[in-house]
């Protein structure tokens, strides 16, 4: 095998591993009961779906242009604030009363959401 032939089977295998944990965010987002459980779903197997194609993109275009800061920039980018963005989302939704699903065993913000109703008034 050629140094070609090992980048473009390392592009096929990204972009098929990418494709396949968005596949996994789409049936988390249709099949999951509860607003967190959705959104934690979307920010971790979405993040990691997007980070693969995107690293795909840059071993793809790596060969005829070398090294794309957009891509990397763009990489970067989808690691921090993805994460960030579902951690927020779902402590938005948590403090504007969305209600658990009735069959979660814990809520381990609940005293921490206590402490500061507490401290606030």
């Amino acid at each position: 095998m050629t140094g070609n032939e090992i980048i473009n089977l390392l592009v096929i295998v990204c972009v098929l591993l990418g494709t396949f944990l968005s596949l996994v965010t789409m049936v988390g987002l249709l099949r999951l009961p509860d607003v967190y459980s959705r959104s934690h779903a979307a920010s971790k197997s979405a993040t990691l779906g997007v980070m693969f194609i995107l690293i795909g993109a840059l071993l793809y275009f790596y060969q005829d242009y070398g090294l794309d800061a957009r891509l990397i920039l763009g990489i970067l980018f989808v690691l921090i604030t993805s994460p960030v963005a579902g951690h927020l989302i779902s402590r938005a939704a948590y403090y504007s009363g969305v209600p658990l699903w009735d069959k979660s065993i814990r809520d381990d913000l609940k005293k921490v959401a206590k402490k500061r109703s507490s401290a606030s008034e």
